[in-house]
């Protein structure tokens, strides 16, 4: 079962409200997406604990091989 973009971003969106958010449809198959998340709670966090947060956002929706979606490309950063 594909997810759309809007999913995408409305999961990330509960968990970053204030954040910045473009997702992508990479394929145009609903489940290859590339994602950029900026938000100021990502400051002082490296990349992994930015993406691990970015992913528990997604509860669940890349679980695997019957996850909604299959592949995330994943951007994170802070405001600059």
């Amino acid at each position: 079962m594909a997810i759309s973009a809007q999913e995408i971003e409305d999961l990330i969106r509960d968990g970053f409200p204030q954040a910045q958010i473009t997702i992508t449809d990479l394929a145009g198959d609903g489940n290859h997406y590339a994602a950029e998340v900026i938000d100021e709670s990502f400051r002082g966090q490296n990349r992994v604990q930015q993406q691990r947060a970015v992913y528990a956002a997604l509860k669940g929706k890349m679980d695997g091989p019957n996850g909604a979606l299959h592949a995330l490309a994943l951007t994170t950063k802070a405001p600059e």
